[in-house]
């Protein structure tokens, strides 16, 4: 068919303008962003996201909530804090926590929500219970972890009262939950522990089960799996009051198997200690995170 000279030049612009939108097109295909993270669920916890900046998880203790941590939030900005909240604890309800062991089964849901939310080796920060759960998180799924810091906390929580760690008192602490759990005259006593300690809004089953998981804990052998960095923070006496050096010699000897530790004592502060001592807590968590 004959063509003008007018007519070519539009046919050349047509495909020419049509080859670059292909050209376009496979270039967004080739270079887009990765598709948003999909909605993460949980029957045994929830997660809040506070701030922008690196990815940082935050997990509460023992009958605790996501709240102890505002403070430290607003103190050390600059980062996207993931607070964790676990079910049973912080007046929310129980779920799946309500049965059974609770730390384990939190940190293969907090290992499901680092890959659900496409997270590259986020820092993770637990007190007290979370700095348990941060333990097993780091050394059951090593490589989604990027550093790890625990609050006061040793890797066999009984070993701090007094108990044998790791099941040497499995016998008395099945009986005390039995004891806690089983009768209407149990829970209220259980109950009524939990207030005198500040505990009130927890479910009763849920503490029991996951101070039985606590007690019959020993994650010392396991530390030596770490790949992360480990910071260790514990509250310390005052030195005009005791001698800090032999907690130190028990938090040393505790982590001796972690590769790569440092431990901070913080002076005067007592087991909340972002609460006891917020500063110088703040400024170990800067200190971690730079």
């Amino acid at each position: 068919m004959w063509m003008n000279a007018t007519d070519d030049i539009d046919r050349r612009r047509l495909i020419g303008t049509a080859a670059a939108s292909i050209a376009a097109v496979g270039c967004g295909l080739l270079f887009s962003a990765p598709a948003s993270a999909a909605p993460f669920s949980s029957n045994r916890m929830t997660v809040e996201v506070r701030g922008q900046g690196t990815d940082v998880i935050l997990i509460h203790g023992l009958g605790g909530s996501r709240n102890v941590w505002t403070g430290t939030v607003a103190a050390v900005p600059g980062h996207r804090y993931h607070l964790v909240q676990i079910n049973g604890f912080g007046g929310t309800a129980p779920g799946a926590n309500a049965e059974g062991p609770v730390a384990g089964p939190v940190a293969a849901e907090i290992a499901r929500y680092i890959q659900v939310q496409r997270l590259v080796r986020p820092a993770v920060i637990g007190h007290s219970m979370g700095g348990v759960i941060a333990m097993m998180l780091a050394t059951r799924v090593p490589a989604a972890v990027g550093r790890v810091m625990v609050v006061d906390i040793l890797p066999a929580p009984a070993t701090g009262y007094g108990f044998a760690g790791g099941g040497g008192s499995t016998d008395l602490f099945d009986r005390l939950r039995e004891q806690f759990t089983s009768t209407p005259g149990g829970r209220q006593m259980f109950g009524q522990l939990m207030n005198r300690f500040g505990m009130g809004a927890t479910n009763s089953d849920v503490t029991a089960n996951a101070l039985h998981e606590l007690a019959t804990t020993d994650l010392g052998p396991q530390l030596s799996r770490l790949r992360s960095p480990l910071t260790v923070v514990y509250a310390a006496p005052p030195r005009d009051e005791a001698d800090p050096r032999g907690l130190g010699r028990t938090y040393a000897a505790a982590y001796a198997r972690a590769p790569d530790k440092r431990l901070v004592p913080i002076e005067g502060a007592g087991h909340m200690v972002m609460l006891d001592r917020p500063q110088p807590f703040a400024a170990a968590v800067r200190a971690f995170l730079a």
